[in-house]
């Protein structure tokens, strides 16, 4: 098939109706309420489950409960991809459309259906999609998956401290306090619950009574783990939350919040141009050739 016949074109005008009515449809208020509605239900029942006597008693009924929301949450997917059946590839490159598709899909797994743990999770992983329909808290789910890579540079730099820092109270305070520094695991367990501050006069005196150089040591551990590098994390959750809000305010349309009445009437109108321009040239093959008019024109000196 050709790439300019028009059973192609025809198919293409089909699927950008199919996705224009399918977008107005998932982009709506009363659509996104149910939405939400489902997923507040999801986390009552799977709540309620957790009652013993309530759950057996009512057994039949949350089981039929839970049927018709994962067919519910089912529709709604099936609905957002139908909104990108003219661009199906960027029905992927959301993540929470991908996200969604996945707890959907591995609900219906024969291995997991059979399995009630598993199955928990994923009923506890639909929770997790109010986000999706929150903007604020959009936001912060997606400034904390930005905030990872940062994390982790933190954790590295966190266990080298720790380690550093275990491993000179083990030399100092070992011989003299084995119960807390007998080992480098327990010095590290030691100074893990210091650096909530929890007992940190304790630890203090206790180390005076060994060296005096016990102060030194707990003040610089208690500035460096409590103050420095708290303060360090700060400031990667605060950068993720920029960048996490500088792309929620590009993926929205200018202006902020749902796209406003003129443009769905714009790609109403775009669609319905569409339309219009594939029925003429599905027509330009039955046109007959006006011989007659170019042999008059032809005559004329």
């Amino acid at each position: 098939m050709s790439l300019d016949s028009p059973a192609l074109a025809g198919m293409t005008g089909r699927r950008a109706r199919l996705a224009a009515r399918a977008g107005r449809l998932v982009e709506a208020e009363w659509f996104t309420a149910l939405a939400v509605t489902a997923i507040a239900l999801n986390a009552v029942l799977l709540g309620a489950e957790t009652y013993a006597g309530f759950a057996r008693e009512w057994h039949t009924v949350l089981g039929l409960l839970e049927q018709l929301l994962l067919g519910a949450f089912a529709v709604e997917i099936a609905l957002r991809a139908l909104a990108h059946a003219d661009r199906p590839a960027d029905f992927l490159r959301n993540p929470w459309n991908v996200f969604d598709l996945a707890v959907v899909l591995c609900a219906f797994l024969p291995f997991v259906s059979e399995n009630t743990t598993v199955l928990r999770l994923l009923r506890l992983a639909r929770v997790i999609r109010t986000a999706r329909f929150l903007p604020q808290l959009r936001i912060i789910v997606t400034a904390l998956g930005k905030s990872v890579p940062g994390a982790v540079s933190f954790l590295l730099v966190g266990t080298l401290l720790l380690y550093l820092y275990a491993m000179l109270g083990w030399a100092a305070f070992a011989a003299d306090d084995p119960e807390h520094y007998g080992s480098l695991g327990r010095a590290a367990l030691t100074l893990f619950v210091l650096m909530t501050l929890d007992g940190l006069g304790d630890a203090l005196y206790g180390g005076l009574a060994i060296s005096p150089w016990a102060v030194v040591y707990y003040a610089s551990y208690v500035l460096l783990s409590s103050f420095l590098m708290v303060n360090l994390l700060i400031g990667v959750v605060i950068d993720s939350l920029a960048q996490a809000r500088e792309l929620d305010e590009k993926r929205r349309p200018a202006g902020g919040g749902p796209a406003p009445a003129a443009v769905d009437e714009l790609r109403e109108r775009i669609t319905a141009a569409r339309a219009q321009l594939e029925d003429l040239e599905n027509l330009l093959p039955h046109v007959p050739p006006q011989q007659e008019a170019v042999a008059k024109t032809a005559s004329r000196p």
